[in-house]
């Protein structure tokens, strides 16, 4: 985006607006070079001293109105975070993201303090400085990595890095003997440009310009401190845990007697888990041996079902076995009582009263019940023959 550079101050010495100076012999056209924000992720973000800001034409103080209507292409919002990032986590990752969403066209800054600087205002870190800036790179929100960022903000790396808005959590971060280092950002006074106005405060020369902090919200539940507290909290499992991995005692800085304490629980905890795989395989099998079993009593009972229908088929009240039992009996009858002379043949001077049977034939409803009967009622009607002659 062409702009048009003066090249005259005012008499205050502070350089004129572009307003207050048009003259057009006294004007040169500048495109802004400042670089862009990134639109692959192929490659880890740049660090600052590596692709600096070296644009020369003049970089107008945006409001946060202007900044979300959207900026040119070729002028981005520069917006800057800092912070110690140590054990970098989603809290961190978020207030990046939010940072890097406050306006459409973005360039994020961030800025990680130096392992010296955090260890004197903070405390000690797990990870050192170059691990903390490698984690920042590897971020997908961030376009530049500042290095050895200050613990507090100055207007020359202000100006040095030609930041348009500063972007942090709005709670008061109290520390090297301030109430909130962000309160000087925070407080900044109206003015109509960035140039136009300068006042002393805390002994540094800040332009005092409007709505140049930009809060963000901060991620209840995660941060560097709780995830200290839980490894001290839990540090005997997590030394177990390491010790199991093949770390020694002395990478560990843990004494002889705990580094046996600990070994000993580690034998007493494989062993429990054994013995949970046992109860755990004794239950599986338990459940299929009742599953099985359920089939078999199911199975059986169908088939006791089955036997009994067919047996009840075969000798109910009503079964085929009375069936062919009645038709044999009534077989062996017949067969016992042959068919009876008709009617029409002569009869030998027989008493009319009574008609002899042969002897051979029984009483039908009262058939002989053994051999015996029978001949004796054979050798009865045999006398009774004779003493009718």
């Amino acid at each position: 985006m062409p702009v048009l550079a003066p090249d005259a101050e005012s008499e205050t010495g502070i350089p004129k607006s572009p307003s207050e100076a048009r003259p057009a012999e006294a004007m040169e056209e500048l495109e802004h070079t400042c670089p862009q924000p990134r639109l692959t992720l192929t490659a880890p973000a740049p660090f600052a001293d590596e692709t600096s800001c070296q644009c020369q034409a003049p970089h107008e103080k945006l409001t946060i109105a202007q900044a979300r209507l959207g900026t040119p292409v070729d002028r981005p919002v520069r917006v800057y975070a800092d912070g110690i990032f140590d054990l970098f986590h989603s809290g961190h990752a978020r207030a990046l993201m939010q940072a890097k969403t406050l306006f459409p066209n973005s360039y994020l800054l961030v800025g990680v303090c130096s392992d010296d600087l955090t260890h004197k205002f903070k405390g000690f870190t797990v990870m050192n400085e170059t691990e903390r800036y490698e984690a920042l790179r590897h971020c997908r929100y961030v376009d530049e990595v500042i290095r050895d960022a200050p613990w507090t903000l100055t207007p020359e790396f202000l100006e040095k890095h030609k930041i348009d808005f500063v972007a942090h959590d709005d709670i008061p971060y109290s520390s090297a003997g301030s109430d909130d280092v962000y309160k000087h950002i925070k407080e900044a006074a109206t003015c109509r440009s960035a140039w136009s106005c300068r006042a002393f405060s805390a002994g540094f020369l800040f332009p005092l310009c409007s709505g140049m902090f930009v809060p963000t919200q901060r991620t209840e539940g995660i941060s560097t401190s709780d995830i200290i507290t839980r490894i001290v909290r839990d540090y005997d499992v997590y030394a177990r845990r390491n010790l199991q991995r093949g770390y020694t005692a002395k990478e560990l800085n843990v004494s002889f007697i705990n580094e046996k304490k600990y070994r000993f629980q580690n034998q007493v905890d494989k062993m429990k888990e054994k013995v949970k795989n046992v109860e755990e395989k004794s239950k599986e099998f338990v459940y299929k041996v009742e599953e099985k079993s359920h089939d078999l009593i199911q199975k059986w009972e169908e088939k006791s079902r089955e036997f009994i229908g067919n047996f009840l088929e075969l000798f109910g009240p009503d079964g085929a076995w009375k069936q062919m039992f009645q038709e044999r009996s009534g077989r062996m009858l017949q067969a016992f009582s042959p068919r009876q002379s008709p009617n029409s043949s002569p009869t030998r001077g027989r008493s009319p009263s009574r008609s002899p049977s042969p002897p051979w034939v029984f009483n039908k409803a009262s058939p002989p019940s053994s051999p015996k009967a029978a001949s004796a009622s054979l050798s009865s009607m045999s006398e009774g023959d004779e003493d009718e002659k």
